[in-house]
């Protein structure tokens, strides 16, 4: 049984413990000066390669294979190192978190934050992955949403207990196993009679969807956690996966390099 007792007001503690411990704080804004670079391409992607992170040189490598003519500079931003705290980063996403993007094609830039976002601005703006029928819009919409609020149940529930906690609870682990299992079994059932997770045509849902949920059913995001979860027995997941996996435009945003900052 824990010792732990529940104090009426919680506080800080001094010490976290983890891989993430030492940079959480209860507090946001910027840490610490920061001067980003900034280069000449189109838009100025600062990220790294996350699975919120790989969404975006995946969709816009898509747009390539589209005969779209966009480029982009990818520079790295170390979350270990806490680069995400800096000033310039922060003036971009004041919610310190990777991918953040700007556009400085027209004659005012944007600044565009969350990966989701950035999936739907770029998908707008092209009008490409992304239905042009309301009712098909929507249900892309759907699932983009789904995966913005699904994501952290895996991630920061799931993974975070599985791989990054500095003890391992039986509580935590089952708790957030068992809703990983419940998302993996609604995306196999979702894909028994269709292609791609919105209906027949590949969107930016597929997108934000395979780079959480197809990279762990190719365990390939925390070490051992597709044998943990058993990914294998959702063949129709599997399936979708491998398509994905496969397409051109997705290896070479796997394969884009980082520029350091």
């Amino acid at each position: 049984m824990s010792s732990y007792q529940l104090p009426e007001v919680w506080e800080n503690p001094s010490q976290m413990g983890g891989a993430w411990g030492g940079l959480n704080q209860p507090t946001a804004g910027s840490r610490f000066e920061q001067e980003l670079p900034v280069g000449e391409k189109e838009f100025q992607i600062y990220s790294l390669a996350t699975p919120n992170g790989i969404k975006v040189p995946i969709m816009f490598e898509e747009l390539k294979e589209l005969g779209i003519s966009v480029d982009y500079d990818l520079y790295k931003i170390k979350i270990g190192d806490g680069d995400q705290f800096g000033s310039d980063f922060v003036a971009i996403n004041p919610n310190s978190k990777i991918p953040a993007m700007i556009d400085q094609s027209g004659d005012e830039k944007v600044r565009v934050f969350e990966s989701p976002s950035i999936l739907l601005y770029l998908a707008d703006k092209y009008g490409k992955l992304i239905p042009q029928d309301f009712a098909k819009r929507t249900e892309v919409l759907n699932w983009l949403f789904w995966q913005t609020g699904a994501a952290p149940f895996l991630g920061g529930g799931f993974g975070h207990f599985f791989h990054y906690a500095p003890e391992k609870i039986e509580y935590a682990i089952n708790r957030f196993a068992m809703e990983a299992k419940r998302q993996l079994d609604l995306l196999d059932k979702e894909l028994a009679n269709k292609r791609y997770i919105a209906g027949d045509e590949y969107s930016i849902a597929d997108i934000a969807i395979w780079s959480w949920y197809g990279r762990l059913a190719q365990d390939k995001i925390w070490d051992k956690a597709g044998i943990f979860l058993n990914v294998q027995e959702y063949q129709n997941l599997q399936r979708w996966t491998e398509e994905i996996a496969n397409r051109p435009a997705v290896k070479r945003g796997l394969e884009a390099e980082y520029k350091e900052i």
